[in-house]
């Protein structure tokens, strides 16, 4: 079945170009930019040539970065001014944050200086901050208006604002003093003035331009916001953030989270735009690191060498050991730091958590010995081993154990980092099971040892 990117593909080679016009005013935006991704880099820009100017800036911020430098190096002087001069403020910033120096350099140059100083400004912003994501398109007005002047400066300039769903109002000094939701203006009396009818005082919800985005993020999600009015550090209004950006962040940040947990280095690039030097530098300093921690895990090995080659069926136990411990961990783990990442587990928690999951880890660990116990009991019965029975006992103990320590551990980690100011999701899957790993044979051996010395088990 032809896809649409082939049949745009055989329209333009036809040159039949009222027929893609017509296709493209009835599909939505997205998914032409979408579709886009499929096209040569000529077909790509002869398509953008051929949307209506009055979406084609709309347009242009949904597509890859790479194809808007295609774009951008294909069309002409003024058709370059006139698009980024009709993006939404936050658009046009995401847009230069992610192509070339000289692409940048050129739309600058060919902006108006109200603009380009507006992009600067944003620029200026620390990364993932609240200043460099947020918009100024938003409908604001004095709080000494009547409900007839928002009204009517709202229907002057709504086509400009990126939403017009939530009103800000400020005071003489544009300090940020109250919202008013469009619904509720258009149900209130003429006469009425704004400011008694506006959100104030503990209702009011704001960021400031430097907090972090993760941060604005998490106050949306708290107060179902679909945007949130920045201000500077005098409390004046600066812009707002929408919930399509609100929405990118949460996406970002747990994507960032994901590669933290493997211990990977956070790359803003897509997995098949990024070059395998990147990938490389990305991953090898934690692998370096995990490498030469197993040591601890080899010397302990080598130093109960004697005793593994003595006793049947101390070695054979070692992987499943080895693994059950650190899946323990790496399951409370994960739990705790999402539950500190959404907010729902704090650091005063920390003892709640620990003793649940103590509990959690006896039951598991107890579960998990028992079957075991029966299960090296069935093989030795099929197989003829000469494992002792008194082998089972260290290993379904030491099993136990090794349960309890990694949940612990993988409790206590992520809480800790939270403590020092760290990032929590460093302390998981690879982190949480090297050190697992280490513990769960010092206690394993420990035992082994124990019953080797009471002559519970013959050598």
């Amino acid at each position: 079945m032809e896809t649409l990117a082939e049949l745009f593909s055989k329209l333009l080679a036809d040159n039949k170009f009222s027929a893609i016009k017509e296709m493209l005013v009835e599909m939505n935006i997205v998914d032409i930019a979408a579709i886009m991704e499929d096209l040569t880099p000529e077909e790509q820009v002869r398509i953008f040539r051929l949307l209506p100017k009055s979406s084609s800036a709309d347009f242009f911020s949904y597509l890859d970065s790479d194809i808007q430098s295609n774009i951008v190096d294909a069309i002409t002087n003024s058709e370059l001014k006139f698009l980024v001069e009709d993006m939404f403020i936050d658009d046009a910033v995401d847009f230069l944050e992610e192509v070339p120096a000289n692409v940048v350099t050129r739309v600058l140059a060919h902006t108006s200086s109200e603009t380009r100083d507006l992009i600067n400004r944003f620029l200026q912003y620390p990364d993932n901050s609240a200043g460099s994501i947020m918009t100024i398109e938003m409908v604001s007005f004095p709080d000494t208006y009547t409900v007839k002047q928002a009204i009517e400066h709202i229907r002057k300039t709504a086509l400009d604002k990126e939403t017009i769903y939530t009103c800000y109002c400020t005071d003489g000094k544009r300090k940020l003093v109250g919202t008013v939701p469009l619904r509720r203006l258009i149900v209130t009396p003429e006469d009425t003035l704004v400011k008694d009818i506006m959100y104030d005082d503990d209702q009011l919800i704001f960021v400031n331009t430097l907090d972090d985005q993760e941060e604005v993020a998490n106050i949306a999600k708290k107060y179902d916001l679909l945007s949130i009015p920045v201000v500077d550090k005098e409390q004046r209004l600066v812009g707002i953030i929408t919930i399509d950006d609100i929405v990118d962040v949460i996406e970002d940040e747990n994507t960032e989270d994901f590669e933290k947990m493997a211990l990977l280095h956070p790359s803003d690039d897509e997995y098949l735009k990024t070059n395998v030097f990147t990938l490389y530098k990305n991953r090898i300093v934690w692998l370096l690191i995990l490498m030469v921690s197993a040591t601890f895990t080899g010397q302990i090995i080598e130093g109960f060498e004697d005793k593994l080659a003595a006793i049947a069926g101390l070695t054979a136990a070692i992987p499943m050991l080895m693994d059950t411990g650190g899946n323990c961990g790496n399951q409370v783990s994960t739990l705790v730091i999402r539950g500190l990442a959404l907010g729902d587990i704090k650091i005063s928690d920390y003892f709640k958590v620990l003793w649940k999951e103590i509990r959690v880890a006896l039951l598991c660990g107890l579960t998990l010995a028992a079957v075991n116990y029966v299960r090296m009991f069935v093989i030795k019965l099929i197989t003829g081993s000469t494992v002792q029975n008194s082998t089972f006992v260290v290993v379904c103990l030491a099993m136990l154990c090794a349960v309890v320590v990694a949940k612990a551990i993988g409790c206590s980690l992520p809480m800790l980092a939270k403590l020092l100011h760290l990032d929590p999701a460093l302390m998981a899957g690879p982190m949480i099971t090297t050190i697992v790993d280490a513990l769960t044979l010092l206690i394993y051996f420990g035992f082994a040892t124990l019953f080797i010395n009471l002559g519970v088990i013959a050598v």
